[in-house]
């Protein structure tokens, strides 16, 4: 169980009751769970999961060393017809799974997961090597962590975007936001829309 606030007191005060009810132990500040690292400083703490990124680089390890810039071309278009199929799609599938998990704390790689996620059931050989460029981007990318300032700012921001008819299987426009809390970011989501508008046709 993970307890979390300001008062030092209190919070004994709930462990000592939780320990009253329950048979638990005491494992000190959070620094590691399910894969996710947390690094507390006196400005606030961050999340990473740089191990998470190394084990999956070296479980399905590269054939080089390469790395990119960004995690995906611009105005790449992906289709399910384009390349060839592969012969066996399971390292495609679970590698999309693991950055899908990865995504929790890089929100830099949302777009591309989220692109690269509907080819599961059939990725091709094309599917595959801008698969293969996420990992290039996360290799060099490896150290990036997101960041949650200590801020009594409550200040609700919004950002939000869309694509226009992005889809060129169905036409389907692509939408994308993100939440800030102060100075924190605390939500964010790519998710193709379910309609096309009349504007699009």
């Amino acid at each position: 169980m993970i307890i979390t606030g300001d008062d030092p007191e209190y919070i004994a005060f709930v462990k000592a009751r939780l320990r009253g009810q329950f048979l638990m132990t005491d494992l000190g500040p959070l620094r590691y769970f399910l894969g996710i690292e947390v690094f507390s400083t006196s400005d606030g703490f961050s999340i990473s999961q740089e191990k998470y990124i190394q084990d999956l680089l070296a479980r399905d390890a590269l054939t080089d060393e390469r790395t990119v810039e960004t995690p995906m071309e611009l105005h790449v278009k992906l289709r399910p017809t384009d390349g060839d199929p592969l012969p066996d799609p399971t390292r495609y599938r679970r590698l999309v799974g693991s950055l899908v998990y990865l995504a929790v704390t890089r929100p830099d790689i949302s777009y591309p997961v989220h692109i690269l996620s509907h080819f599961v059931s059939a990725p091709t050989s094309v599917h595959y090597s801008h698969l293969l460029r996420v990992l290039r981007y996360l290799r060099g990318t490896i150290t990036r962590r997101l960041f949650f300032p200590r801020s009594i700012s409550l200040q609700l921001q919004c950002y939000s975007d869309a694509t226009w008819a992005n889809d060129p299987t169905d036409r389907c426009s692509l939408s994308a936001y993100c939440v800030f809390l102060g100075g924190s970011l605390v939500a964010w989501k790519t998710k193709k829309q379910v309609a096309v508008s009349p504007f699009e046709c």
